[in-house]
Parts: structure tokens; sequence; C-alpha cells
């Protein structure tokens, strides 16, 4: 479940966008280059293989570690876009195109917001849209819709199997699980199930947010946002923390947690990105990249502990989420001082990252040093003892295990 917005002003375009998936569903930063395709040439996506472009443009793209699409991503020419799962009454294909490989499909070959509309619309007709999109539950699938922006503006596209609706943007606009252009919604909405999703209540709350959004860290902090002016996570227990942008899983029924996080500000002549890297926006630092600069972040992770930068924040994520309200002012404040500076100057992405990770090293320590207990709900504190379990148990290597370890040993 995910949530996005953008603003659209003279001469800027605002984006921002949570994604939100299954609680080890790690996600990383994948540079892709602008490359020439002989004629004839295919690309393998999620799950099929189509026709590849004679061009495809590069893109920077934050991917769950297994799909060959994106969640989140942009272009050279300043293209980006996110998608949300929606609920339909149409009939779901056991295979197709994801909606993650149309997000990095419409990068790849539009140069234009208006483009990127069209590609996708062109794709979705054509392969249609299917196929597993869960990594716990691999049938788990459905339809999508999409944010897609350029310095010039913005549309929201939503789609139901091959249907599919357009809008242009004019101020501010949110999606998130649900269809929200009326007459479309009338037509394929899945009530129950969205209901279930609590699209509509973020939505409601990432709409009015975005409103009053007059730059990249207005958008920060909706994306931070746990509801109702609450500074840390509420549990219910069917959805969990479903109910809020912010997500930390612990639900019964239907459970997400933000596994990335993205900030775009567009303008005609620069494009300035801000990305977490990591889960939890709320307890991470958004540092600055660019389209045609690749980094070296490290190995890109998977679904068990690693020394990537994903499971490195996680360890830091998890033992705060014990107890919020008492581990999180060990470093929060300095995380808000160092962000208002970067947002003011930004630094060199490089340097950013470099400083962000000596700056995890030391809030990690500090919050391992911590005896506090878990308060949260025993269904909440099930939840994450087993995808504990799995993520940190399951292969992790010895050094993340004692790590963990060393980090609960004061509960």
């Amino acid at each position: 479940m995910c949530d996005t917005v953008v603003v659209v002003r003279p001469g800027r375009v605002l984006f921002a966008k949570n994604s939100d998936r299954d609680a080890n569903e790690a996600q990383f930063l994948d540079w892709q280059p602008r490359r020439d395709h002989p004629p004839g040439a295919t690309v393998r996506c999620t799950w099929i293989e189509i026709p590849q472009a004679a061009i495809t443009h590069a893109v920077l793209l934050s991917r769950p570690f297994w799909m060959w699409g994106a969640e989140i991503g942009a272009n050279e020419h300043g293209v980006t876009i996110g998608n949300e799962a929606v609920f339909t009454r149409r009939r779901k294909a056991k295979s197709g195109l994801t909606g993650m490989d149309l997000v990095r499909l419409a990068l790849e070959r539009a140069s234009t917001a208006r483009d990127a509309v069209d590609v996708v619309v062109e794709l979705l007709e054509k392969h249609g849209q299917g196929g597993g999109c869960g990594h716990e539950n691999r049938s788990f699938t459905y339809h999508n819709s999409f944010l897609i922006a350029d310095p010039g503006g913005a549309f929201v596209l939503e789609t139901a199997d091959r249907h599919w609706a357009v809008e242009e943007v004019d101020g501010a606009r949110s999606i998130s699980n649900l269809l929200t252009i009326p007459d479309f919604a009338r037509a394929h909405s899945d009530r129950l199930i969205t209901h279930v999703a609590a699209g509509k209540n973020r939505q409601c709350r990432t709409q009015r947010l975005a409103a009053s959004a007059a730059g990249p860290g207005d958008l920060m902090a909706l994306l931070r946002d746990h509801g109702d002016g609450r500074e840390h996570p509420h549990y219910r227990w069917l959805n969990g923390t479903l109910s809020a942008p912010c997500m930390h899983g612990g639900g019964i029924i239907a459970s997400s947690v933000t596994t990335a996080s993205w900030v775009a500000d567009l303008r005609t002549e620069d494009h300035c990105h801000w990305v977490t890297a990591t889960a939890a926006p709320c307890l991470g630092l958004f540092k600055p990249v660019c389209v045609d600069r690749p980094l070296d972040l490290g190995p890109a992770p998977g679904d068990r502990a690693d020394d990537s930068l994903w499971w490195r924040h996680e360890r830091l994520h998890r033992r705060v989420l014990t107890d919020p309200e008492r581990l999180r002012p060990k470093f929060i404040d300095q995380r808000d001082e160092i962000e208002a500076r970067w947002l003011a100057d930004p630094p060199d992405p490089a340097n950013a990252f470099e400083e962000a990770d000596r700056l995890l090293e030391e809030w990690l320590q500090a919050v391992a040093a911590d005896s506090s207990v878990d308060v949260r709900p025993f269904w909440a504190r099930r939840y994450w003892r087993i995808h504990d379990k799995s993520g940190f148990f399951g292969r992790a290597n010895e050094l993340s295990r004692l790590e963990f370890l060393k980090q609960r040993s004061s509960e």
C-alpha cells in the first residue's frame, strides 16, 4: 500500500511517494544508463518478455530487490513516476506487466509526462497487466494507478485491467490505494478491499497536507506523517498502521511497511531528487541523488539481513519501533538539523551518503545502549517477532545475528 502526491505550480512541480510493501522486502536504488538497442531486441520484465525500444533513457529506480520494475523512479528528462495498487472488480490476469514494470518502461521510453501516459496506455492495451505483485504472497495481484510528473505538469492515470482514465493535475493532487477519478471509480472499484486497505483515509489526509506544501521539506514531513498529529505509529489490530502514510506493519489481516521514500523538486532548468534508500522515513534521512551521477552504495539487499544500506538502517528502525517515545529523541533532533542544512544547500550526493552512513552507526549505538522495553500492543509485537525471525535469523550472516541480539539484550 502506498501514497503518492504532486503539487503543480508555475515553473515548479513537487512530487513525493512512500513505497509500502512487506516488512522484509528490501528496496534499493538502481541506476541504469541510456542505451541503444538493435532491431528485434526484447526485454524480460518481471513476468513476461516484450519488444524493446530502440533507445532507453537513463533512469534512477527505487525497486524491490526481486522485481525488474520499480515502485518509484525518474529519468534524465525529469519525468518522475510512482504507482499505487488499486482494487477493482475487473479480472486479475495471472501474467502480464506489473504496475512496477510499467513505471520503469515509461521512464525508459518517454521524455515528457504526457508521453509517459501514452507509453503506459499503449503497453497496457497491448500486453495487459497482471502477475504476482507480492513478495510474501506471490499470488497477490492488483491493478494500478500512476502519478506521472515532469517539470511542466502532472497526470493521474488510473487503470482497471485494460481500461483506463487520465486526469491532468491542477495544483495539489494525491493518490493512494483507491480509484479517485469519480466516473472511473464508480464503474470499477472494489469497495470492500479498498476499505480494508484504508486508502481513502490516507488520500484525504495527504491531499490536505499537499495543498499547503511549499517545498521539498513539507513533502518529507507528509511522508513521515503518522496521522492526526501523532508523532509515533498507532497500531490497529485489523490493518496495523495502514491508516497513515508512514507505515510500520503490525496488522493481523492486512499490513505494510514503508520500505522506501522519494521526494522530487522538478524545475524547468533543474531537477533535485531526495531519497531515503531505507525504510521508515520518520527515522530515516533524505539524501540528494542525481539521475546522471550513479553512486556505489554497496551490495544490493535481499530479504535477509546483510551489509546493505537498507538492512543496516533496518536495525535502527526495528530497535526504535519497540519504544519510539523513548528512543527516537536520542537522534531525531540531529537528523532534522542535518536535513534542514542539506535542503538549504544540497551537498554532493556521495558526501551526503558517506555522512549518513557515519551517523547511522552513531545512532545505532545510542539506541542499543538503552534498556527500554517493547511498548507495542501484543499483535504488533507478534507481527514483528515473525518478521525479525525470518529477516535476521533466516540466512543472516553471523555478524548481523550478533548485532541484532546485542540490540535486543537490554529489553
